[in-house]
């Protein structure tokens, strides 16, 4: 039993580094983690209902998780090739095409539950001076 605590602790270590690989290496991470924040600071602010938030956090998660599926679609053609082949731009491309409609989806879930709120909000901040 032992043992099985310590490969999952081991797991969670790996996946933790990955996740900083990420955040080190990717440009698009830190734009994507800089955006998140902001969402959920204006979620908070908007002290928006729980099923609002789980839909937040499952787009946060869709967007970060294609972003880390990408990287890793580069990491593994890099090393399979050094030349510029045309399978291996085409899995990059495709790889980087999932990150774009995951952050496209995900600024329009952003419209639909901050936009109205929010709206509503800022509407009324600014009739009142």
């Amino acid at each position: 039993m032992k043992e099985f605590f310590r490969s999952r602790a081991w797991s969670f270590r790996y996946a933790f580094q990955g996740w900083a690989y990420v955040l080190r290496t990717q440009r698009n991470a830190w734009i994507h983690s800089a955006i998140a924040t902001a969402v959920f600071l204006v979620g908070l602010w908007l002290k928006l209902p729980a099923r609002d938030w789980a839909v937040i956090i499952l787009t946060a998660a869709f967007v970060f998780s294609a972003e880390f599926i990408n990287t890793s679609i580069e990491a593994v053609v890099d090393l399979a090739t050094a030349e510029h082949h045309p399978l291996a731009k085409i899995g990059k491309d495709v790889g980087a095409a999932a990150v774009l409609v995951a952050a496209l989806a995900a600024v329009l879930v952003g419209l639909l539950i901050l936009g109205p709120p929010l709206w509503s909000k800022l509407t009324q901040l600014l009739t009142v001076y």
